[in-house]
């Protein structure tokens, strides 16, 4: 094994020890549970052993001996499953509450890590790291608490009984015992990359199905249809190539481990008999009872090293599946708030922007020397052809990504030095792109005001035009709706969201497109609805279709990350500039 793959498995070991940390107690218990469940099938051939030396030859069985040790050994055999339940009941807690342990961080992890890696990662691939990747390592640790500690203990307990009987025949057992270990470091060595390599390739197949059921109108409306089953095959065919390299691998413990046991077996068996032969007659005869028990030993003195290296390989594969959550969990988080950040409120809207650089990319300048003054109250519009900046504008003003120049002031504090918490609490944002969670629609409403009155809910839903539809649903607005609005039309799940923020009315408005999916009619309505709800409140307003932003207190136009026009609709159109002509574009018919 590589020295690379040696340290990288031996960090993961290390996370999953920390991680294993808070349940020492439990750990404890199941190693000396354990032990006493390996001396109690231990001493079960020492008893077998003692049965058969008390049949001599015919006529000569001591039959009341042999039921007294037959009753012994039951009793035996019975407490030994009663403490190997005990022993599993407590694996399962420990593996499932480590499990649960690693699920939250990994999910509190994703609160906290930058919009810009979220942005970068497919949202499969997290997907399955969170549900696939943790599954796998839960089935591997598992597999080891139950058959690790297990394991070690039965190899150290038959080996201390078969010195006890016969230290020569335990030498010979000792000196082919390294054959499993040569077997298990060779299994180990070439199963760990593969299954690493196993464990990706699902993540990006999770993420690949993922994105094509999400778009899959589009997918049919093109004709993808094709070209998504070729790209599917290409993706599964590695799957099942580095999937059945693994598997090879895997596979092999199986039969070389049970060729080492038989190897063992026999040469206990030879010197066994040997022994016998030799011994007879003497005052200290090796009996045939004694060498039944030491095959009995010998034989559970192999099977643990098959099934450690059968634990071995899955372990292999839940450390590869274990690398790949703990490097989520390891992902830097955004900046947090400063310690003396400041708590935003009485909140007017007065929003400053001084000479601030952004880029995506350090090679792809974007925004570049941005400076806007905006009054409280004013309605600002962001105007502008494709990838101009309007939506990285509003990305910066709620600090979804921080600027790499410059400072954004919100009522004169820079908002990195305001909680992020009480900054966007002050924004009340409708997105182009609507967002409904699974719940009932008065459940997504309330979002930003959980406690609002019944009669606040029906007048915010009527000034939106979302009343009517909201009432012919089965059971209103106690309706469930699935993810992301299930069957509700695109402009119905906006309306919901217009709803959202003319219930909870912040001091400060982001439009971003937010009348896109709605008929011409309904929109006229919200329009007014919407000038209702503007006054007196800073709003920023991004608009393609210009028609809808000429009341407007002021318009920026963008081109290039750069504001180059700057005035009301009846000035810019006297400028007779870029945005004359991105006006005129639109009703030059």
């Amino acid at each position: 094994m590589s020295k690379p793959r040696q340290k990288a498995e031996r960090g993961t070991l290390k996370k999953v020890l920390v991680y294993l940390k808070p349940y020492w107690s439990l750990v404890a218990l199941s190693i000396l549970l354990s032990a006493v469940t390996v001396a109690l099938t231990l001493y079960v051939p020492v008893l077998i052993g003692r049965a058969i030396d008390q049949i001599v030859g015919p006529g000569q069985v001591a039959l009341h001996s042999i039921v007294s040790l037959l009753y012994k050994i039951a009793v035996i055999v019975a407490a030994t499953g009663a403490v190997q339940w005990m022993v599993n009941s407590i694996n399962n807690k420990i593996t499932f509450q480590v499990v649960r342990d690693v699920r939250d961080q990994a999910f509190r992890q994703l609160q906290i890590l930058p919009l810009s890696y979220i942005d970068s990662q497919p949202v499969g691939g997290i997907v399955s790291r969170v549900i696939a990747d943790v599954d796998q390592f839960a089935d591997g640790l598992l597999l080891g608490f139950t058959q690790l500690f297990t394991g070690v203990v039965t190899i150290l307990g038959t080996l201390g009984f078969m010195i006890s009987i016969r230290p020569g025949i335990a030498a010979v057992v000792v000196l082919l015992t390294p054959l499993s270990f040569l077997v298990a470091r060779f299994i180990a060595t070439h199963t760990y990359s593969y299954f690493r390599q196993q464990s990706e390739t699902r993540g990006e197949q999770t993420a690949f199905i993922d994105e094509m059921l999400g778009n899959q109108k589009v997918v049919k409306a093109f004709g993808q249809e094709e070209k998504s089953l070729e790209k599917f095959d290409e993706i599964n065919g590695r799957l099942e190539k580095c999937a059945l390299q693994a598997i090879f691998y895997s596979s092999l413990t199986n039969p070389c481990t049970r060729f080492v046991n038989n190897v063992v077996y026999a040469g206990v068996a030879l010197t066994g008999a040997l022994v016998c032969v030799a011994t007879a007659g003497t005052a200290a005869p090796f009996t045939v009872g004694s060498l039944s028990a030491l095959l009995s030993y010998a034989n559970q003195y192999t099977k643990p090293f098959n099934e450690i290296s059968g634990v071995v390989t899955e372990l292999q594969n839940a450390l590869a599946c274990a690398s790949r959550i703990f490097h989520l969990i390891a992902e830097k988080p955004q900046i947090p708030d400063a310690p003396d950040a400041r708590v935003l409120s009485d909140v007017r809207g007065q929003v400053d922007i001084a000479d601030t650089f952004f880029s995506y990319t350090p090679n792809k300048p974007l925004i570049e020397g941005l400076n806007l003054r905006v009054r409280p109250g004013q309605r600002i519009a962001i105007v502008g052809p494709t990838g101009c900046g309007k939506t990285t504008l509003i990305n910066l003003l709620m600090r979804f990504y921080d600027v790499d120049k410059g400072e954004i002031c919100v009522e004169g504090t820079d908002i990195r030095r305001i909680t992020r918490r009480s900054l966007r609490a002050n924004y009340g944002m409708v997105l182009q792109e609507t967002w409904l969670k699974a719940g009932t629609v008065r459940e997504n409403l309330t979002l930003g005001k959980p406690d609002a009155a019944e009669a606040e809910i029906i007048a915010a839903c009527k000034a939106a035009h979302a009343h009517g539809f909201i009432k012919r649903l089965p059971n209103g607005y106690d309706t469930l709706i699935g993810e992301d609005g299930g069957q509700l039309s695109q402009g119905q799940k906006q309306l919901l969201c217009i709803a959202r923020i003319m219930l909870c009315l912040p001091p400060m408005l982001i439009l971003d497109e937010a009348t896109s999916s709605i008929d011409t009619r309904t929109e006229i309505r919200i329009q007014k609805a919407f000038a209702q709800m503007m006054q007196g409140r800073t709003t920023f307003i991004v608009a393609h279709r210009l028609s809808t932003i000429r009341e407007a207190d002021v318009i920026l136009v963008m081109r290039d990350g750069h504001i180059v026009e700057q005035g009301n609709h009846e000035e810019l159109l006297k400028k007779n500039g870029f945005y004359a002509k991105l006006y005129n574009s639109q009703f030059a018919a």
